[in-house]
């Protein structure tokens, strides 16, 4: 099951350490706690809109470019997720991937 949180606390945690902030400085700069920053990268929090433009601000990443990078990875992995295919042999069920042919 793909967690919109987590993909969203991958993009921001990736963005911010592009940029060479730490999360005392992202922090400083949108105005949230730090330990509330760390859950959200973590996929522990969910993030509100009013806090997610906040943040957005602080790594000087617009908010549909962030938005935009969350939605490919859910696809991706929503695609990597379908190509895991459950087969039944005997008695026993297994879980078979099948890769993408190249």
């Amino acid at each position: 099951m793909v967690l919109l949180r987590r993909r969203l606390g991958d993009v921001l945690r990736e963005r911010r350490v592009a940029r060479g902030l730490t999360l005392r400085e992202v922090s400083a700069a949108a105005r949230v706690s730090l330990g509330y920053i760390s859950e959200i990268e973590r996929g522990q929090k969910e993030a509100s809109s009013e806090l997610l433009a906040s943040l957005c601000a602080a790594l000087d990443a617009p908010l549909s470019e962030v938005l935009g990078e969350v939605a490919v990875a859910v696809a991706a992995e929503e695609a990597a997720a379908r190509l895991a295919t459950p087969i039944t042999v005997g008695r026993e069920r297994h879980d078979v991937v099948v890769a993408p042919a190249a």
